[in-house]
């Protein structure tokens, strides 16, 4: 016989989403059930992106410590003992993981329970020993790596982002299925790390992003010794001796690539199987739960947050989506999603971040816009560094609002965060020139990039005549 469990939330989850949501509810003095079958933490502490960035450091010391030359220093061969980057992405993850952990959220005043749970009907769901009813339900489940159908795929041996982490020998040869971030990021620092490493990328690599900074990415991936091939279809996996053959067709060309190992990385699938969404009057689809603006579900007493929704698939985002789910359920505030001011990075080396809207979806809102753009050449701590290759490109409205920036580059990510403010806030072009920026950082490069708005400006004769007036008077 089930234990009955009243609260007024429950959590099905326990990813960066869900605990976000339960840690928040539990501190404002609400009953919290928090389920969870897996690891706590979720993906992104687990599998993606604490582990895929503790590689990336790995990956940068190695190649820091083998490209001292232009600054006078001679480079020593580098030796990589991949057992060791293991053990340095696995103690990372250890570090992090009592933040997420049962005995932390269990202090918090949360029930947590260890158990795959499913909905009975529209306000019961069952999970373990215990049948909880709640006031509100919200969904957190995340997503997983989508397994595209090639054939001879379920043959042979293949990691996901689940698994690629767990090897303690170096790849000699890691073939990647997928160009998007995750594929790249982990092409790259595998390379960095002395695998020789292969993508197959069937559009184009990191298509999401605006292609104009894209390519200084790949330009530096392909430098690094990554092959990339885009634009082609993966016809058939098999097994070749100790290792894996993968057969692509690229127009009329077929095209045999051998390898040590597969990683798949090919799009995310949201996790509804065993949810039994149907009992309780959850629309979804392949897709993932369809939600409104205050991210309910058809049942409206049920939220669903972060991948689950099919919304953009960052740790962030299911963050963003707890802070509204906080506000709707509890305080009763009339929350809404803007997908405007969320904003994504990349963490290839260089970094590929963006908030807002590109140039298509700008022109499309707004008619006439303006493009800023200025090179990382022009600052000088960028050239102190050696870090010149990239660019911050600025899009605005005709009077100055900002409503999108990108940035391709040394510490991109975190040069991005006064334009996810400016747009949070509606700011215009005006208040980036105002500010004062401390003489030589990498920032100076979002203060130039502004006076751009006021190129034009500076040929106006009417300007040029009203300073010729002013200087009359002394």
């Amino acid at each position: 016989m089930p234990q009955v469990l009243e609260v007024d939330i429950c959590v099905i989850g326990a990813g960066s989403g869900g605990l976000s949501v339960a840690a928040a509810a539990a501190q404002l003095g609400v009953s919290v059930a928090l389920i969870e079958k897996g690891k706590m933490g979720g993906d992104c502490l687990n599998y993606g992106c604490v582990p895929s960035k503790a590689m990336i450091a790995a990956a940068k010391q190695a190649k820091l410590m083998s490209s001292g030359e232009k600054f006078g220093i001679t480079a020593e061969e580098t030796s990589v003992d991949f057992k060791k980057v293991h053990d340095h992405i696995h103690g990372v993850i250890a570090a992090i993981a009592p933040t997420d952990s049962v005995e932390r959220f269990t202090g918090l005043g949360v029930k947590v329970i260890e158990a795959e749970g499913s909905f009975k009907d529209a306000q019961t769901v069952v999970a373990g020993d215990y049948e909880i009813t709640a006031r509100r339900f919200v969904i957190s489940t995340g997503s997983s790596a989508g397994i595209p159908p090639i054939s001879g795929l379920q043959d042979v041996p293949y990691h996901t982002n689940e698994t690629i982490f767990d090897n303690k020998r170096k790849p000699t040869h890691l073939i990647i299925i997928g160009g998007g971030p995750i594929g790249m990021e982990l092409a790259q620092a595998h390379r960095r790390l002395g695998a020789e490493v292969t993508v197959l990328e069937m559009f184009a690599p990191l298509a999401k992003d605006d292609p104009e900074l894209t390519v200084i990415v790949l330009d530096q991936i392909v430098r690094d010794g990554v092959k990339i091939h885009s634009g082609v279809t993966v016809k058939q996996v098999a097994k070749k001796g100790r290792g894996i053959r993968v057969t692509i067709e690229a127009a009329d060309d077929v095209i045999k690539i051998d390898g040590s190992h597969l990683l798949v990385a090919a799009g995310r699938k949201p996790n509804v199987t065993g949810l039994n969404l149907e009992a309780a009057g959850i629309k979804y689809s392949p897709r993932g739960i369809e939600v409104n603006k205050k991210l309910k579900t058809s049942n409206r007493k049920i939220y669903a947050i972060g991948d689950v929704t099919g919304s953009l698939q960052f740790t962030h985002v299911a963050n963003y989506h707890a802070g509204i789910v906080i506000r709707s359920a509890i305080f009763r505030l009339p929350a809404k999603v803007n997908t405007d001011i969320i904003p994504w990075v990349t963490y290839t080396d260089p970094e590929l971040a963006h908030v807002g809207l590109d140039e298509v979806p700008a022109r499309k809102r707004y008619g006439k816009i303006k493009i800023l753009r200025w090179p990382y050449a022009e600052n000088d701590r960028a050239t102190a560094e050696g870090k010149t290759d990239g660019m911050v490109k600025v899009i605005t409205t005709k009077n100055g609002k900002i409503v999108g920036a990108s940035i391709v580059g040394q510490s991109a990510g975190e040069l991005l965060q006064p334009w996810v403010l400016a747009i949070t806030k509606g700011l215009k072009i005006g208040a980036m020139t105002s500010i004062i920026v401390p003489y030589p950082t990498l920032s100076e490069i979002n203060k130039r990039v502004s006076y751009g708005f006021y190129t034009d400006s500076l040929s106006n004769p009417w300007l040029k005549k009203l300073i010729r007036f002013l200087a009359r008077f002394g």
